[in-house]
């Protein structure tokens, strides 16, 4: 683990020092999950969202004006179906925070574990929840989820979120307790993030023995409080993901759509960086429309986008460290100083 000042200036590394800790970051993915990226399957399964974030076209204020969409779960196992098709074996299922999911889910999930005769991770994305519900979808067959702390400075988060960090990271706990593998991620550049606090978000994702762990620059998105701000850097979200590897290095990193709606080019700089993650958008071309994470104009990453940037940059494709024997998956914490 490095300590606050070596992350400090990391995450202020330019030129040679950046590239020093890039090939450091890469050499540590290489040594934990040697010179390969793990694909996801998205389907986004609705834009309705009881949260009121400031960054995001689908928050609370914005629900009548969007046009609404839920996808049943014969729907839902349908889009898996090209997942499944394309030879992918982790199920993303992400949506709005709204509990009128679940039962859609404790439908969809046992069709598709069926689908993949029980050789299938399947990760969810949808927000807090109490205890009992995620239970509920960890019997139905979910095995992973996502549950992005954001900013872990907590007058910030609550300005940002209009909810709580507290709240969030008992969310994240009890996914933990009922033997989720768990994911969160941060947002750099945020309007009113400061260098330190970036720092704690690292040691936050170190401590709270995550599995996962994104790094998003901040995208200002129409019809949002935000929408004047400045796009966050690459170069930062880059630094910090390179320290997430450094400090963490058996933990999951992807290389997420936000580097490149922020730069062309950004998916690939991020697995330069470290990341070994890429998640490919299985969504129908309808409903992708309507989900509006960053507004309409976002980047959509496509499968053979994925395929040409993994091929052009040494690694190769492989499937969840999830489904291997049990004693020789990482788990949370446990190659960490």
């Amino acid at each position: 683990m490095l300590t606050r000042s070596e992350i400090r200036a990391a995450l202020r590394a330019t030129g040679t020092a950046q590239r020093e800790l890039f090939s450091e970051a890469r050499r540590l993915r290489a040594l934990h999950f040697g010179d390969t990226v793990i694909l996801r399957g998205v389907v986004e399964i609705t834009n309705v969202c009881r949260v009121n974030c400031r960054y995001c076209p689908m928050r609370r204020e914005n629900t009548l004006d969007n046009d609404r969409y839920f996808m049943s779960s014969d729907e839902i196992v349908e889009r898996v179906r090209a997942i499944h098709a394309a030879g992918i074996d982790i199920v993303l299922l992400q949506g709005g925070e709204t509990t009128k999911n679940i039962s859609i889910l404790e439908k969809a999930i046992p069709a598709i574990q069926e689908m993949y005769s029980n050789r299938v991770e399947v990760l969810l994305n949808l927000g807090n929840m109490r205890r009992d519900q995620y239970e509920r979808l960890r019997r139905a067959g979910a095995t992973s989820y996502i549950l992005k702390h954001e900013t872990s400075d907590p007058a910030l988060h609550q300005l940002m979120r209009e909810d709580s960090l507290q709240q969030r990271l008992r969310c994240f706990d009890d996914l933990l307790d009922l033997g989720y593998r768990v994911g969160t991620g941060i947002i750099s550049d945020l309007p009113g993030q400061t260098l330190e606090s970036i720092v704690d978000d690292i040691e936050l994702a170190h401590a709270m023995g995550a599995h996962m762990c994104s790094v998003s620059p901040f995208v200002p998105a129409p019809r949002t409080p935000l929408e004047s701000a400045p796009s966050g850097s690459v170069d930062l979200a880059l630094n910090i993901l390179a320290c997430l590897r450094i400090c963490c290095p058996d933990i999951l990193i992807p290389s997420v759509s936000a580097l490149e709606k922020n730069s062309s080019g950004g998916q690939a700089q991020g697995l330069m960086a470290g990341a070994n993650v890429m998640t490919v958008n299985f969504t129908g071309e309808l409903n992708r429309n309507r989900y509006l994470i960053y507004g309409q104009d976002r980047f959509v990453v496509k499968l053979q986008h994925v395929r040409d940037l993994v091929r052009s940059s040494g690694l190769e494709t492989r499937g969840s460290v999830f489904l291997e024997p049990v004693d020789s998956v990482p788990g949370p914490g446990s190659n960490r100083q």
